[in-house]
């Protein structure tokens, strides 16, 4: 049988307007072929098999009833007796155990209120947003190129627009062709003398004089900072609990599986 190539399918998914999806799709002796059926078959959650070509859809739901009909077939010949499927169920079942046991325990293992309040009160350094800035710059070979840059973006009337339009002439930088964006960012991302350069410079300004760095010469445009603060309790509560629970989670397997290990026979070769 001829496999599907998910990417394909992934891109011709994209294609087709969204359609309603089943609540089952074919049945076989009266057996429902459910939308979990059709994803094990593609295997790809960016893949819409409602959103398929007509074509493509037949071909996933050909290989989901050949291999139904087919394990069907071995079963009735006694396949459950062969010792490979023996070896291979045991283990499925092994590894199973192990996942629904682990899911449920994660989900049960709960965290006080009151805790994670304390360790947010006992922890709030951890929780420091560092001081943003968010800024364009114009990157040249020279001096003189950004003198003069700085000189005629000075007397624009629309300051950003010009500076975006100068960017993406002008700017030697990667991000010249997005008007010279350099989104937010941390301080202690830029070069000392470019960072220096945009916190000496108030919302919507541009630098008095050129800021020179070991890529060339910048002409920076502020267009804001946001000082650093302390994430609220209510901000992150929920990512508290999520590391205090899997800590206890941890905590508790660990003891569950060291009294396992002492009262059990291992023998390591």
């Amino acid at each position: 049988m001829k496999r599907i190539i998910l990417s394909s399918l992934a891109a011709v998914s994209i294609l087709v307007s969204t359609s309603v999806a089943k609540d089952f799709y074919a049945t076989i002796d009266g057996e429902k072929i459910t939308k979990a059926d059709i994803n094990i078959a593609i295997q790809d959650p960016r893949v819409n098999f409602d959103t398929l070509p007509e074509a493509a859809q037949k071909n996933v739901l050909d290989q989901i009833i050949n291999k139904k009909l087919l394990a069907k077939y071995a079963i009735t010949k006694g396949i459950e007796k062969d010792k490979d499927f023996q070896d291979s169920l045991q283990k499925l079942k092994e590894d199973l155990a192990f996942q629904v046991w682990q899911r449920n325990e994660l989900r049960d293992t709960k965290i006080a209120e009151a805790d994670i309040k304390k360790f947010y009160d006992e922890n709030k350094d951890k929780f420091v947003q560092p001081e943003l800035l968010e800024a364009r710059h114009i990157l040249v070979k020279t001096e003189d190129e950004a003198k003069a840059l700085i000189k005629e973006l000075s007397s624009a009337k629309e300051l950003e627009k010009a500076f975006i339009e100068a960017a993406k002439t002008k700017s030697t930088g990667p991000s010249g062709k997005d008007g010279g964006y350099l989104g937010k960012f941390q301080a202690a991302q830029m070069v000392p003398e470019f960072t220096a350069g945009a916190k000496a410079l108030k919302k919507g300004e541009i630098s008095k004089e050129p800021v020179k760095t070991q890529f060339g010469f910048h002409v920076i445009y502020l267009i804001d900072n946001i000082p650093s603060k302390t994430a609220s309790y209510e901000q992150v509560k929920g990512n508290i609990n999520q590391m205090m629970a899997s800590q206890k989670y941890n905590e508790n397997v660990k003891k569950l599986a060291d009294d396992l290990r002492s009262k059990a026979k291992i023998v390591i070769k």
